[in-house]
């Protein structure tokens, strides 16, 4: 197990990826059913994964309602949610900013992971059906191509998608459920990670392990990929923290 940091110790990344996440990047036809409020939270809280706003940003009702081009009171009532979800915090005579990211409780989450995704892909490899491997390797196979285009938000999106095709195979909807809440904890922190020591090319290599252990079904060398795959994670963290 890799030793911990000092506790409170925060993480600040030294180069963030402005993303610019607006929701005129979508078709109009795909936000019609969505509410304002459910848009707004959906992009401010992808700029905070995306470090677009970064750890320790005051978050301007203002600008982000001009930016995202959403009334204010939608803005608000985002940000509230984002505060229940601990991805923002109110800090006194100063107003509401993205909270900082805790290496702390990052590592926290890394073991939950373990314990979960392990046990998880081992029930993958047990009962996954032929069209879940094919599944992974077309996912796979876009993530490739995203590392070769050093498209960061893509190869993000696609490692969740990964993770939940994983998931959903081991058919236990309460896992799936905390998996997801998990990934969506540390998504900051895995989202600076891919920026930094070409590991996302290493993550392409560490998926299509996992995928070879599922397709052949051996639980035992699909939870050794598996632990591998995030270990890699942990170690790369701890070096940039």
């Amino acid at each position: 197990m890799t030793s911990r940091p000092p506790e409170g110790r925060w993480l600040r990344p030294q180069t963030a990826v402005r993303a610019n996440v607006t929701l005129l990047d979508k078709p109009k036809d795909a936000q019609r059913h969505v509410s304002l409020r459910d848009q707004a939270y959906a992009a401010i809280k992808r700029l905070i994964i995306t470090t677009g706003l970064r750890p320790g940003e005051i978050l301007s009702e203002p600008a982000l309602s001009t930016q995202l081009d959403i009334g204010r009171t939608p803005i608000r009532q985002a940000i509230d949610r984002l505060l229940n979800d601990g991805l923002v915090e109110v800090m006194p005579r100063k107003g509401t900013i993205v909270k900082p990211v805790s290496l702390d409780e990052i590592l926290n989450i890394i073991d939950a992971r373990i314990v979960n995704e392990t046990f998880c892909v081992r029930v993958a490899a047990e009962r996954a059906s032929t069209e879940v491997p094919a599944q992974l390797r077309r996912n796979l196979e876009a993530m490739r191509e995203a590392a070769q285009a050093r498209d960061i938000e893509t190869i993000a999106d696609l490692d969740q998608e990964f993770h939940a095709i994983i998931a959903g195979s081991a058919r236990n909807p309460v896992m799936s459920d905390l998996l997801r809440n998990l990934h969506e904890r540390s998504a900051r922190m895995w989202f600076i990670s891919l920026s930094t020591n070409e590991q996302h090319l290493r993550i392409c290599a560490e998926h299509a392990a996992i995928v070879e252990g599922i397709a052949r079904q051996d639980p035992d060398e699909a939870e050794r990929a598996m632990r591998a795959h995030i270990e890699s994670f942990r170690a790369n963290i701890t070096r940039q923290g």
